[in-house]
């Protein structure tokens, strides 16, 4: 009987080289080397930037125009970013002002409604959203699915989209939202499909597309993902844990590395 081979041995360098995560840094005495310590220090800055960063609603409102989309503009009952930060619960509400707005803008015809949300990471809003739809619509008009409505949010929680969908009467909403920044990804942009929005869904009524930056999912992967969850979300009229993703994994496109933030 022949022997099977030995495993091959691999060591922290070949690990490192499969993750962005922090592993095999070595240490310089009871410290970490400089060059670790150094690289830590600037990807939490990186972070923290990246949550306080102004929210460019203009070139996003700029951008959907140049897409044929013409957008709405509101915001939630968070008065400031620090209002946003220490209360959640107030970036899920529409301040009066903006409800008063979308509910003139709603109707029986709303099959599909885009909401893109600063969330906490404006950064990554800013440098990925319009991008990203660019690579969308195409696939969602194949399909013949035509976005309804376009709307651009400040301080934004996820579930604000559901509020905005209710008044607008949108069959499915899609929220673009800047992800909570880490130490690997400061610019990470997610993706939130939820069917019959209304004030109230939770997470598991909805489906996510995530980790959408440079170092993670292209545009084009996370458009076709994204197009796949609202076909079959409009058809079987669920999203959530109702609607696993069998999209398949069609081949990655990276993001340029121009696109990403200075």
């Amino acid at each position: 009987m022949t022997k099977p081979p030995a495993p091959t041995s691999r060591s922290l360098t070949d690990l490192r080289e499969l993750t962005p995560a922090r592993v095999g840094l070595g240490r310089a005495g009871a410290s970490l080397p400089t060059e670790a310590l150094l690289a830590f220090t600037l990807d939490h800055a990186r972070a923290r930037d990246a949550v306080h960063a102004a929210f460019d609603s203009p070139a996003i409102v700029a951008g959907l125009h140049d897409l044929g989309l013409e957008a709405v503009e509101v915001h939630s009952c968070a008065r400031d970013r620090s209002d946003y930060l220490r209360r959640p619960d107030l970036g899920r509400a529409l301040d009066p002002a903006s409800q008063h707005l979308l509910a003139g803008h709603g109707g029986p015809s709303c099959r599909v409604a885009i909401v893109i949300g600063d969330g906490l990471s404006p950064t990554a809003v800013n440098a990925h959203a319009i991008a990203l739809i660019r690579s969308l619509l195409p696939r969602l008009l194949v399909d013949g699915i035509e976005i309804s409505h376009a709307v651009v949010a400040g301080g934004a929680r996820v579930a604000l989209g559901d509020a905005i969908g209710a008044l607008l009467g949108a069959r499915m909403i899609l929220m673009l939202i800047g992800e909570r920044p880490g130490l690997s990804a400061s610019d990470s942009l997610g993706a939130y499909v939820t069917f019959a929005p209304e004030v109230g869904r939770t997470d598991a009524e909805r489906n996510c597309v995530s980790n959408i930056h440079g170092a993670g999912l292209g545009y084009d992967e996370a458009a076709f993902r994204i197009a796949w969850l609202i076909r079959e979300g409009l058809a079987r009229k669920v999203t959530g844990v109702a609607l696993k993703d069998e999209s398949g994994e069609p081949t990655p496109r990276p993001i340029a590395a121009n696109s990403s933030p200075n």
